[in-house]
């Protein structure tokens, strides 16, 4: 019923994950009920029906998201994209909440996104990043972009039309930045 991977995790400063297999199980849904009053289920995903559950991450992904949208804001609005925070992209019963993303401007808001221009992911150790990216691509996000705020670099994949599926380029077509320059300029949290 529940999975928790390496729970130990919490002690050494990274995000253990856990995954509910939710089934009418009324114990589930009760800590899913429980979960969403307290507020605790922000960055809860469900993937194929399966239930993901994401603590909320360090305090140090928090600065690097903000420093991002604080850096990335002006080029985005002039290519056209609307800076936004972590977000539904998907339906109801398959979605992932990325950290930030950028959506064309004037769409409208909503809570589930069938797609986005640009998402952004703030990794933390042993979280779900990386296999988030045959999602994005099958909903035609054309830009990942991974920042690690422990490494203090940022990586930048495009989607391949023809293969539907991210290469890593360290460039983005969408903001005519590089990811090198990103990192270098980025006001990276302290510690």
């Amino acid at each position: 019923m529940v999975d928790t991977h390496d729970a130990d995790n919490a002690q050494e400063g990274r995000t253990p994950m856990s995954t509910l297999f939710v089934e009418n199980d009324p114990v589930v849904e009760a800590l899913l009920a429980r979960r969403r009053e307290l507020g605790l289920d922000g960055k809860d995903e469900v993937w194929e029906g399966v239930y993901h559950v994401a603590p909320h991450e360090h305090g140090r992904n928090g600065v690097t998201a903000m420093a991002l949208v604080e850096h990335l804001n002006a080029t985005a609005r002039r290519a056209g994209l609307q800076p936004g925070g972590s977000f539904n992209l998907g339906e109801p019963g398959d979605f992932r909440v990325p950290d930030l993303g950028f959506h064309r401007a004037g769409e409208p808001s909503q809570l589930y996104y069938a797609s986005a221009a640009l998402v952004i992911e703030v990794l933390s150790p042993r979280d779900e990043t990386f296999a988030k990216f045959g999602f994005y691509a099958a909903r035609g996000v054309e830009e990942v972009w991974v920042v690690d705020p422990l490494t203090r670099s940022v990586r930048i994949w495009q989607l391949d039309p023809t293969t539907v599926d991210y290469r890593e380029t360290g460039s983005s077509d969408l903001l005519g930045l590089t990811a090198t320059s990103v990192a270098e300029q980025l006001a990276w949290p302290e510690g």
